[in-house]
């Protein structure tokens, strides 16, 4: 299975907050899964990493470059993915049941390539249909 690990599941990860380290150290072991960040998903990270540089920010941006390294695979969000993001957007705002940019991408990024996501957001990404998702809390 490919797991695509959404801003907030890092964030989590990162901070060892949650029972997001345990699940993901569990699965590592216990599974061959392959796990996903989109450039969108590392955008959003590097730019909270990076506003404003402390000591322990510097420590998860160290530790964000480990699991780039030698757990995740940045994957690439070709044009699809876009288009993708457009039919999510038209289908909540007609519902009126609209989500953050952010999220419909980070959406659209996981449909496109039939991906599972990792998320603490379910009440967000469950207005979304189709999309395959686990929360790790």
């Amino acid at each position: 299975m490919i797991y695509a690990l959404d801003t907030n599941t890092i964030s989590y990860y990162l901070r060892d907050e949650g029972r997001v380290n345990e699940h993901f150290q569990r699965e590592i072991k216990e599974n061959d899964n392959i796990y996903a960040i989109s450039y969108f998903c590392a955008y959003e990270i590097q730019r909270w990493l990076n506003y404003k540089p402390t000591r322990i920010t510097r420590l998860y941006a160290t530790q964000f470059d480990i699991l780039f390294q030698n757990v995740c695979e940045l994957a690439d969000m070709p044009a699809p993915i876009w288009g993708k993001a457009v039919d999510i957007h038209i289908a909540l705002q007609s519902k009126g049941k609209l989500i953050g940019d952010a999220d419909i991408l980070i959406a659209s990024y996981c449909l496109v390539n039939d991906y599972t996501l990792v998320t603490r957001n379910i009440n967000d990404f469950e207005r979304i249909d189709g999309l395959k998702f686990v929360n790790w809390y």
